[in-house]
């Protein structure tokens, strides 16, 4: 009696990790060890992740398709399918892609962001938007750990909402919450980030246009306060061009200096944020260093065109399906429990910015 129950049992556990993988039916029912399934440990690795990362990617497609067509943020729609395929990580083959899509390709995707930035670009602004990008991030990051404290909320929250509001969205989000230290609401505090401050950075598109013009603002302050204040490249660029093509230009070069803060940020983080305080001091993260070399060898002139649009492209790809992988590691109960605090203080961040760098450039235009 007791064979018969554990057959019956690795019998169907065997036939819901197939289906789970899409691979249909094994023959015979045969369950095979998973030590034995390849010989070499990267055969091994790319068997036990693949059929998470396969979903991650089909989420990524499908949502940069409708992103095209509807013209909606990719990362909210890769998060929301993601959220709807949230029982694919609470058991079953996909658990270990998914774990995988989250860190490793986040990773990859934070560091090829440092293609799309030279030094050139950065010093070309000028001091004013280099001082009002550096002082506007750090002391939103500073705000938001005020902020969350008198919200109630936890620190390393308030840390992980200023860096995205203040620097640049969802991948400053996905960034900081690799570095921070881990604990059971990790993931759905990311994901809240997420949501809020893509949700956020879209209304600043519409609005932040009409403050601009309505206050007299000419292009070039117009493209500081713009690339200066909203969260995500992808609304600042609609902003900017929105105005003229010179404001659209300044906007963008003035967002990629807010991107350009992710590096020493993050490195700070990694360095100072630790639960209680103690312990060895974290290592260097690897993606940072990547980062790093190739802002470094793109301001050279090291990198081509081609490489480059294929770098951002990569990067796209790698940060959609991560979002996708966030996603499904959440369920929409856990979001809804939260409650209004987390959203109320990205919202203060937000007016703050907005407010510290309107004002920056109203008295040095």
């Amino acid at each position: 009696m007791a064979d018969d129950l554990k057959t019956d049992t690795a019998v169907a556990r065997q036939l819901f990790q197939s289906f789970d993988a899409m691979e249909g039916v094994p023959d015979g029912y045969i369950v095979v060890p998973f030590e034995e399934r390849g010989r070499l440990p990267g055969q091994a690795i790319l068997r036990a992740v693949y059929p998470g990362i396969l979903v991650a990617l089909t989420i990524a497609l499908a949502s940069s398709w409708l992103s095209l067509h509807y013209t909606a943020p990719v990362m909210l729609f890769a998060l929301l399918f993601g959220m709807a395929f949230h029982f694919l990580h609470e058991e079953g083959r996909c658990i270990a892609g998914i774990e995988f899509s989250s860190k490793a390709i986040l990773r990859l995707g934070v560091a090829l962001l440092g293609a799309r930035i030279t030094a050139e670009q950065i010093l070309g602004l000028g001091i004013m938007p280099i001082a009002t990008v550096v002082i506007g991030v750090t002391t939103t990051i500073a705000f938001g750990i005020l902020a969350a404290r008198l919200l109630g909320q936890r620190r390393d929250f308030g840390i992980l909402s200023g860096g995205a509001v203040g620097i640049c969205g969802a991948s400053a989000a996905l960034a900081i919450a690799s570095v921070l230290p881990r604990n059971p609401d990790s993931e759905r505090d990311t994901i809240l980030t997420v949501v809020t401050v893509t949700a956020l950075s879209t209304l600043a598109m519409i609005i932040y246009p009409l403050i601009a013009a309505s206050i007299g603002l000419n292009h070039v302050s117009a493209g500081i306060f713009l690339g200066g204040t909203i969260h995500d490249v992808a609304q600042v660029v609609g902003a900017g061009y929105s105005i003229s093509p010179q404001t659209g230009d300044i906007a963008t070069y003035v967002k990629l200096l807010r991107v350009t803060m992710l590096l020493p940020v993050v490195f700070a983080i990694a360095f100072l944020v630790k639960t209680g305080g103690a312990g060895p001091k974290p290592p260097v993260p690897m993606f940072l260093v990547g980062f790093a070399v190739l802002v470094i060898i793109n301001s050279f002139g090291l990198l081509g065109k081609p490489i480059i649009a294929i770098a951002n492209d990569v990067s796209r790809w790698c940060l959609v399906t991560a979002i996708a992988a966030l996603g499904m590691k959440t369920s929409f109960k856990s979001l809804i429990a939260v409650g209004w605090r987390p959203v109320a203080l990205m919202i203060v961040e937000t007016l703050w910015i907005g407010g510290f760098v309107l004002a920056a450039v109203l008295l040095f235009r």
